[in-house]
């Protein structure tokens, strides 16, 4: 590595003009330009050795920088990389540049002199920065004591590849001056090009590939996303994430949540994402039917097994064969039946009631219940064994009142749902209504969801769901007062409430202008605003 950069160091120094020396005098330029460069090989030749030995950028920047501020006369220095990926140019050492100047200095490909040098691969020389258009003072630190400063500008490369560049900014003596020190810079570029591409390597392009990673990481899970489920919360997200793993295998699962959260969706979306998705998908509530009559329907029954058995019937685990089996409410199950099905789950054969044939299945089995189903195996109400046999791969859907946002993507989705089967002109949803759903507990969740959208809509009148077409329940105190059967006064407080909050909501808070759209003066609006306890800055950030 330190062959390579004094090799750098040699073929650059090459290309320098001739230096001579008389007989006993110091060391002079054969140009005569009142200036000396010759006492700087040596530090050139000590650059070159760091460059290639030391692994910390910002110390061999730095003292690339101090090189060049006492030798070369530099007023100000600075060193910028360049992100491909992002099509960034920015400062990351400097001298005479304050920490928010150098913030500032961020340049594009092709942007001012920085970036047309780092776009054209070749050196740039401004020998008065007051005469060039093109020079953009990105970061403010010039002033007009400046405008004879002359601004040098290097690309750092490796092969064609340009990696950054050096810049310089110092007073203007002679262009022929201006062309050694653009030599120089180019040296002092050669030297720190390979310590610039290893930092590139490790840092920014590390980052720009973590950052592609995470991107795509969240694209898969956005993929995923199984399309019979509405809602992209936290909380969902981290049911979707199990979906996507359990889907993998034939493991049984055992989905938990509250009373109308959705969970035959996600056992639906764990079937048809799994490989037996060609396979039968039979639901069976093990709550709809009596204990007698859930044997029969589970296991089947021969001919003759007992009074009505007039033919044989195949039960829903040998229709499930094949495909996945989903139990819902299996918290419900006696005692007995919970033995029966243990054997199910343990060898995946069983006989039909009256039967002594052992029929083997090949079935995935996907169990749901709202019940505390630990709890109820310490009351002697659940078998234990049953329970950790059920509970291999436990999934817990989040109540609606956990999914913030979701409760608006799935009140949206509802009512285009019931606008196209009951064929009504209804396309949304009002402010003050959404703020009643979004504020409300959801104890029925989903279901309870769907069923207040599909009565709203019912009832709206002119192609708006309102708060007063919502159930008392969810209503405010101003809203609440209208029912089917409210006074016309408290009607029209409610629709008077409405308009107010979606006007003040479409004008972000400005009462002029609300109070102009309402046909009022600015000061009945406040009185009317005041009345039902509205206050326009609530209303400033609203979109």
């Amino acid at each position: 590595m330190r062959n390579e950069g004094s090799r750098a160091l040699a073929e650059a120094a090459a290309s320098l003009p001739v230096l001579s020396q008389d007989r006993g005098d110091p060391l002079v330029c054969e140009y005569g330009l009142g200036e000396c460069r010759t006492d700087l090989l040596p530090l050139l030749y000590e650059m070159s050795s760091l460059a290639t030995e030391s692994s910390d950028l910002s110390h061999i920047l730095r003292i690339l920088l101090k090189l060049m501020q006492r030798h070369m006369k530099v007023v100000r220095g600075m060193v910028n990389l360049f992100e491909p990926e992002a099509g960034r140019i920015f400062i990351y050492e400097s001298f005479g540049l304050t920490e928010e100047e150098a913030a500032r200095g961020t340049y594009y490909l092709g942007e001012g002199i920085t970036g047309k040098v780092v776009e054209t691969g070749k050196p740039m020389v401004v020998p008065r920065i007051s005469e060039e258009p093109a020079f953009l003072n990105r970061t403010g630190a010039r002033s007009k004591a400046d405008k004879d400063l002359s601004f040098l500008c290097v690309p750092i490369m490796r092969g064609k590849k340009v990696m950054g560049t050096i810049s310089a900014e110092r007073i203007y003596d002679n262009r022929r001056l201006l062309n050694l020190d653009v030599e120089i810079l180019s040296i002092l570029a050669a030297t720190t090009a390979q310590a610039v591409e290893l930092y590139l390597l490790e840092n920014i392009q590390k980052a720009a590939l973590e950052d592609e990673n995470r991107r795509l990481r969240q694209a898969l899970k956005a993929k995923f996303k199984p399309g019979n489920i509405i809602g992209n919360s936290k909380a969902m997200q981290e049911v979707y994430r199990l979906i996507e793993k359990v889907t993998r295998s034939k493991t049984t699962v055992l989905i938990l949540g509250e009373s109308g959260v959705g969970k035959e969706l996600v056992a639906s979306a764990i079937h048809f994402n799994s490989p037996n998705n060609k396979g039968p998908f039979i639901k069976f509530n093990c709550a709809a039917l009596p204990e007698s009559v859930i044997e029969s329907e589970l296991f089947g029954h021969e001919r003759g097994s007992f009074t009505g058995a007039s033919a044989m019937r195949r039960g829903r685990f040998e229709e499930a064969d094949g495909g996945t089996i989903f139990l819902d409410e299996v918290g419900e199950l006696s005692l007995p039946m919970q033995a029966k099905l243990l054997r199910v789950l343990q060898e995946k054969s069983f006989e039909r009631v009256g039967g002594n044939l052992t029929i083997q299945v090949d079935i995935r089995i996907l169990a749901a219940t709202n019940r505390d189903l630990l709890a109820m195996v310490e009351e002697g109400k659940f078998r234990e064994d049953l329970y950790y046999r059920l509970n291999v791969f436990p999934v817990t859907i989040p109540p609606l009142r956990d999914r913030g946002n979701d409760i608006v993507a799935l009140a949206d989705y509802f009512v285009g749902r019931f606008a196209s089967e009951m064929n009504i002109d209804v396309h949304r949803i009002s402010t003050p209504a959404l703020n009643m759903l979004m504020t409300y507990h959801w104890p029925g969740n989903v279901r309870e969801l769907e069923n207040v959208i599909e009565r709203a809509m019912l009832l709206a009148e002119d192609g708006v769901i309102h708060g007063y077409n919502l159930p008392p329940s969810l209503q405010t105190p101003v809203v609440a007062e209208v029912s089917a059967e409210g006074s016309l006064e408290a009607r029209l407080n409610a629709i008077e409430y409405e308009m107010i909050v979606e006007t003040l909501k479409l004008h972000q808070g400005n009462m002029t202008g609300a109070a102009t759209q309402l046909g009022l003066t600015r000061r009945i609006l406040g009185l009317r605003m005041a009345k039902y306890k509205l206050d326009h800055k609530n209303f400033r950030k609203s979109a």
